[in-house]
């Protein structure tokens, strides 16, 4: 079987921080938390919950007025992180002479088009409107945004769209990473996209009864993961993009090579919707790291899934332990949803970028808001509560543990030049 090295090319995102790559990743490892409690002027009732939103993100600046009136804000988001991450990539966007065929997307939404439909049922059932605007599915579902990628930059290959919650963008990057890896594709497209706030499925999540509280004096310090005084995840809007590349392609054009990604794992806890299972865990990280070829030894970084929920966090870090034994006491471990929030079917992919990053820059990001208040359940790792530079990591791993007992693990490998 054919199994090509496969390069990261380009990177591309829509933070809360905004959309700019390196002043992302500054802040990020300066402990700047994004998170904001967000109110809407057209909610029923008030939402006593923070979420992390793009405040900064305007779609027809990023995208043309008449292209982004085609898209809900979730797609908006993924073409605007994937105009970044192309054009990053050195690529053009009009195809000229060279054939696409064989370059494809893979996307990652947990939602879609949520606002598309909330909006098409207040029209119905509140205003008692009749008929709905003919763009309320193409706009709702939930290929729009790898559809929208492929014809905007058109990509005549596989165009695939992935939901599997909370792991949806890292799944969608595993399955990308291996299809170029195999040869079917010689460039693929790939990350994630979601935007929660519709208010139903506000009021949705906050049944769950999973979410932090907040209010607009202590949402930056709503999301604590590990922390034994964590109250839960805080949810956010967001967008984010990788280039993955044939090895030799890159090369052979003059491509900078942010880093290389070696390695996917994916399992099933198949025992709970909500309540995930080390067991479940523990094979997806042995798989990731068994195609990787690499030993628990190797790796200098691990992007945690880190969302701050009682049932999640301890689970976690057992599931750590368990695969990387004594190492795992001196292994570096951040959760940065602390900072940019949980960005549902962006989660894995701004947490891929960042893992890139830290490869790349040598500095690892930190968890804020943990200090001197560390769950002793989630002890046995070694948690990096400031940013560590100047430690030339070799390779990191990038967590993503979803509702559903969906379990998704990537390997990056630095590339030093």
């Amino acid at each position: 079987m054919v199994r090509r090295r496969v390069a990261i090319t380009g990177l591309g995102l829509v933070s809360p921080y905004g959309g700019d790559l390196a002043d992302f990743f500054t802040r990020l490892c300066a402990g700047e938390s994004a998170i904001r409690h967000l109110l809407t002027d057209d909610q029923p009732r008030p939402l006593s919950i923070p979420f992390v939103a793009c405040p900064a993100f305007d779609a027809d600046a990023a995208l043309g007025k008449p292209l982004a009136a085609m898209m809900d804000r979730f797609a908006q988001l993924g073409m605007a992180a994937a105009f970044d991450a192309w054009d990053s990539a050195g690529l053009a966007r009009t195809s000229g002479d060279e054939s696409r065929d064989e370059w494809g997307v893979s996307w990652g939404t947990a939602l879609g088009g949520t606002l598309a439909y909330e909006k098409g049922y207040r029209e119905l059932w509140q205003r008692g409107r009749e008929r709905l605007s003919p763009l309320s599915v193409l706009l709702g579902m939930n290929n729009a945004a790898n559809a929208h990628i492929s014809i905007q930059l058109g990509l005549g290959g596989v165009s695939t769209s992935h939901t599997v919650a909370c792991a949806s963008s890292a799944v969608a990057i595993g399955e990308a990473f291996r299809r170029v890896r195999s040869g079917e594709a010689t460039i693929m497209v790939t990350g994630g996209s979601d935007v929660p706030q519709a208010y139903g499925v506000a009021r949705a999540w906050e049944a769950l009864r999973v979410m932090a509280p907040g209010d607009a004096q202590t949402s930056p310090a709503a999301c604590r993961p590990f922390a034994a005084d964590r109250r839960g995840l805080v949810l956010g809007e967001g967008g984010a993009a990788l280039v993955l590349e044939d090895w030799d392609h890159a090369l052979a054009r003059g491509a900078t090579i942010h880093g290389e990604i070696v390695g996917y794992g994916a399992s099933c806890d198949h025992s709970h919707l909500v309540r995930p299972e080390a067991a479940g865990q523990i094979r997806a990280l042995q798989a990731a790291l068994a195609d990787a070829g690499l030993a628990a030894d190797d790796i200098d970084y691990i992007n945690a899934h880190g969302t701050a929920t009682a049932e999640g966090d301890p689970v976690e870090i057992a599931a750590l332990k368990s695969v990387f034994g004594e190492r795992a006491k001196t292994l570096p471990v951040s959760a940065t949803k602390s900072m940019h929030g949980h960005l549902l079917g962006a989660a894995g992919a701004i947490e891929a970028i960042a893992s890139v990053l830290a490869l790349r820059d040598d500095v690892l990001p930190p968890t804020v808001n943990l200090a001197d208040n560390l769950d002793p359940a989630c002890t046995g790792v070694e948690h990096l509560t400031v940013a560590r530079s100047g430690v030339a990591p070799r390779a990191a791993l990038s967590n993503s543990f979803a509702f559903g007992g969906s379990n998704a693990v990537l390997v990056f490998r630095a590339v030093r030049q």
